[in-house]
């Protein structure tokens, strides 16, 4: 006869706390990009430090650093960017329920851009086009102009590959 106390006791999964930052990174990129579209009019710029970083308002119909941007079937673009990224959020949810019983930085990055590729997506289908708002200066460069979507899809990617160039040790 099993009891309960001699059974080998499992981990906690953890599936629930990865799609909670997903869920935040949503509600996130909402809610900022709500307050762009309520303050500042489309084209203009706030300067919150002198040639380093403003915050804007541009509608960009094409993908991640304006790619399709100028595109002669901007209709074509936008379907094919929201089939992408269904299918992207598809696979990144299979990989979470896969991955996700632990945190890892696999897991959480997994997370991270899962909740920046529906947050995207919601604009995509929504209006068709992103809203995006933060604008970075470094010396002579200008990163193009990119939203918390985009930068949460930006840190869970290189949370996947710090995880892939230096992997946890099993216990």
């Amino acid at each position: 006869m099993s009891t309960d106390a001699s059974r080998p006791r499992t981990e906690l999964d953890m599936r629930w706390l990865m799609f909670l930052i997903a869920a935040a990174v949503i509600f996130l990129d909402r809610v900022t990009k709500h307050w762009i579209v309520a303050h500042i009019v489309t084209g203009q710029a706030i300067v919150v430090l002198p040639r380093v970083f403003r915050l804007t308002h541009v509608l960009n119909p094409g993908a991640s650093f304006n790619l399709f941007e100028s595109s002669g079937s901007p209709g074509l673009v936008r379907h094919f960017l929201i089939g992408f990224s269904i299918v992207a959020v598809g696979v990144v949810l299979l990989l979470i329920w896969k991955s996700g019983q632990r945190i890892s930085a696999t897991s959480v990055g997994l997370a991270l851009i899962l909740g920046g590729a529906c947050g995207n997506l919601y604009d995509r289908m929504r209006f068709g086009y992103v809203v995006d708002f933060l604008e970075v200066h470094i010396v002579h460069y200008h990163w193009p102009d990119f939203n918390m979507a985009d930068s949460a899809i930006v840190v869970g990617v290189s949370l996947l590959l710090l995880e892939m160039l230096w992997p946890q040790r099993s216990e």
